[in-house]
C-alpha cells in the first residue's frame, strides 16, 4: 500500500498509464470521501493506493480500514477517451461501442448495470469493501440516474456498500445503492 499514486509500495515507478488509472482512483476517492462526510458528519481519513487483488484505495473509517473498489461510469467513447486517455485496443473502447448502437434512455441503463454486474462478479481480497462509481458523464444527471436504479435488479456480490457520485465534481448530495 501506498499513498503515492506514481509509485508502488515497494518504491518502484509505474508506467505511466498507471499513475493516470491511480490518479483517476485517488481523485474519485478523494471526493467520495470529502461528500461523504460533508452528507453524513462522518469522518473519512487518508487515502492509500492498494497492489493488485485488492481494492483500489483504502481509508480509515469508524477507527477501521474500510476498501473502496473505484469505478467510472461513462457515456461514450470521447469521454473515456478525456478522462483516462483510452486507446481502441482497450476493452473499455469497445464496451462504449456497444452504448452508441443503444437508445438515449437504454444507454444509461445499460451502462450502469454492466458496470454493477462486473464488479458484483469479482472477489476482493478485503475483510470490508465498498464500491463507489463516479458519474464520469454530463450526460446523465442525478435524476436520471435516481430513475435509473428503480429499474435494475442490483446484485451487491461482496460490496458492504454501493455508492454513486453523480457528478464528475462531486458537488452533488451522493446516492447509496445498497
Amino acid at each position: 500500500m501506498t499513498s503515492d499514486i506514481h509509485r508502488r509500495h515497494d518504491g518502484r515507478t509505474l508506467p505511466r498509464s498507471e499513475v493516470e488509472k491511480r490518479k483517476l482512483e485517488h481523485d474519485a476517492a478523494r471526493l467520495f470521501m470529502r461528500r461523504f462526510e460533508q452528507d453524513t458528519g462522518q469522518p473519512m481519513r487518508h487515502i492509500w493506493h492498494n497492489e493488485p487483488r485488492k481494492p483500489d484505495t483504502s481509508c480509515f473509517y469508524q477507527g477501521r480500514q474500510l476498501d473502496l473498489e473505484i469505478a467510472h461510469l461513462y457515456a461514450s467513447e470521447d469521454e473515456a477517451k478525456w478522462v483516462s486517455g483510452r486507446q481502441e485496443h482497450d476493452p473499455i473502447w469497445w464496451y462504449l461501442q456497444e452504448l452508441l448502437e443503444l437508445s438515449q434512455p437504454q444507454q444509461l441503463k445499460h451502462a450502469l448495470g454492466r458496470l454493477l454486474a462486473s464488479k458484483a462478479s469479482k472477489h476482493y481480497d478485503s475483510e470490508r469493501v465498498w464500491l463507489v462509481i463516479r458519474n464520469a458523464s454530463p450526460a446523465w444527471s442525478r435524476e436520471q440516474i435516481t430513475q435509473t436504479l428503480h429499474t435494475l435488479n442490483i446484485d451487491q456480490g461482496e460490496f458492504e456498500q454501493i455508492w454513486l457520485l453523480p457528478d464528475f465534481a462531486g458537488e452533488q448530495p451522493l446516492i447509496q445503492i445498497q
